[in-house]
């Protein structure tokens, strides 16, 4: 059975961010991974979570659909925080965490820009037809 609900629709992604923000502020207080990797993760869903509040009080958009950007970036978010742990397992070596570390940080950052834009879109779309 497949139900859905308006709390389950706004829930369910925060949960998800918090745990994956989590996960990167353990790991680098832990030392595992750099703190700048972790401000990367967590400074990019900050600015979504402020970009969607704008939206929302600017122009009353309360629907934020996720991009294939940010779907692949929390992909990549999740498999880098697996490795690691893995890593200090002793598991996998350390050069497919430093590995993954790179492409983490370059998918955060390029979906970060792709909410960017979308929302610049989306106000400039407003702003054209006021």
């Amino acid at each position: 059975m497949r139900s859905t609900s308006k709390a389950g629709a706004l829930l369910d992604p925060l949960a998800d961010k918090a745990l994956l923000v989590l996960t990167y502020l353990s790991l680098a207080f832990a030392g595992v991974i750099s703190w700048w990797v972790a401000a990367v993760v967590v400074g990019r869903d900050a600015a979504i979570l402020a970009g969607a509040a704008v939206l929302y009080w600017r122009i009353g958009r309360r629907e934020f659909p996720p991009s294939k950007a940010g779907k692949v970036s929390t992909a990549v978010q999740i498999l880098c925080a697996a490795a690691w742990v893995c890593v200090e397992a002793g598991l996998l070596p350390r050069a497919l965490g430093r590995g993954l570390t790179v492409g983490v940080t370059a998918a955060t950052v390029a979906s970060g820009l792709d909410y960017f834009m979308r929302g610049w879109r989306m106000m400039a779309a407003v702003a054209r037809q006021s």
